[in-house]
């Protein structure tokens, strides 16, 4: 049952949080414009690939620096890096989901190995039921993300003792549970089936060699400190961000582009808590054959055909965080998004 803080009326919303960013959707793009985009359009395998190297690295470089300084506030820190880049293994999940890594074949069965079998929590096959449900039955009472982010927890804004409380339950991984329902395919959902799905041998022979590689190298201990433990605790927070970033629930039968933010990202921010171009999300609900890496120049080329309104764009993550707070402490929407 939907939640009670579910719009009664979905014919009549509330007064939205804050101002669209994009003000119009490829209906409103020239013909040109719709050709670069299209050109931009496709997976891209090399890109998918680098981030996911260049993921891998820096877990292994974090895990190699915890383990070498023995000391517990570097391991923290170790510990809270690896968790953020946890996230971005996600992110790449969400990718494969619209095919936008690896095809072929094998496609799902590769990043399975090299992306989600690490995770736990799910697998790309039951992940793209929710998801592209989601995107097909965008906020309504058949969207899974709908229902599931539907409530006092995901109703913004938020008072600060909630968010410090949701904090606290996702650090200490008791929301674990919840995001592995959330993230888990369900009874009708057929029609999302992929093709040559991944074998549940590989799922089991995956875990089967894992346990005994960590056992022939005694590295039980150094697992569970750098590998599970992000996973229950820092990568849930980050998870958690992203799912705020993406829209505004509650909002029953409402259009993409009222319920979607877009924050323009510091460079810090790029590198410190990586997104793959998350926070440009309206872009990617309105061409999801768009890889993360092009949503950038999709922005570029919406900003040129004047349909995006830059007053709206909250500037760095920062900014939408205070927002969100600045709204649960006046009580009043806002239309202005101060810089930070």
């Amino acid at each position: 049952m939907l939640q009670s803080a579910i719009q009664a009326n979905p014919a009549s919303p509330p007064a939205l949080a804050f101002a669209p960013a994009v003000v119009a959707g490829p209906e409103k793009l020239s013909p040109a414009a719709r050709a670069e985009i299209q050109a931009l359009s496709g997976h891209r395998p090399e890109r998918f690939l680098a981030e996911l190297a260049v993921t891998w690295l820096v877990i292994a470089a974090a895990i190699w620096v915890g383990v070498q300084a023995s000391n517990i506030l570097v391991t923290l820190l170790c510990i809270c890096f690896i968790g953020i880049r946890q996230m971005v293994l996600g992110l790449l999940l969400h990718e494969q989901v619209h095919r936008l890594g690896l095809r072929g074949k094998y496609g799902d069965w590769i990043v399975n190995c090299l992306v989600v079998y690490p995770l736990f929590a799910t697998t790309v096959e039951d992940y793209a039921k929710i998801h592209l449900s989601h995107h097909k039955y965008f906020m309504t009472k058949k969207d899974p993300d709908f229902i599931r982010k539907s409530g006092a927890d995901w109703t913004f804004p938020m008072r600060l003792g909630r968010v410090l409380r949701i904090l606290a339950l996702d650090l200490t991984g008791l929301n674990t549970i919840q995001l592995i329902k959330g993230k888990t395919g369900k009874a009708g959902m057929e029609e999302f089936i992929r093709q040559n799905p991944s074998p549940l041998w590989l799922r089991i022979g995956y875990y089967a060699v894992l346990a005994a590689a960590l056992t022939w190298l005694g590295g039980w201990t150094i697992f569970l400190i750098y590998w599970v433990v992000p996973v229950l605790t820092v990568t849930q927070v980050g998870v958690r961000w992203v799912a705020v970033i993406e829209h505004q629930y509650n909002v029953e039968d409402s259009e993409v582009l009222q319920v979607t933010p877009l924050i323009r990202l510091k460079w810090w921010q790029r590198i410190l808590f990586p997104d793959l171009n998350f926070a440009m999300h309206a872009y990617h609900h309105l061409h999801p054959g768009v890889s993360f890496a092009n949503l950038p120049r999709v922005h570029e080329i919406y900003q040129r055909e004047r349909l995006v309104d830059d007053k709206a764009v909250f500037d760095g993550q920062g900014a939408f965080v205070k927002f969100l707070l600045g709204l649960a402490l006046t009580d009043e929407p806002r239309q202005g998004h101060a810089k930070t």
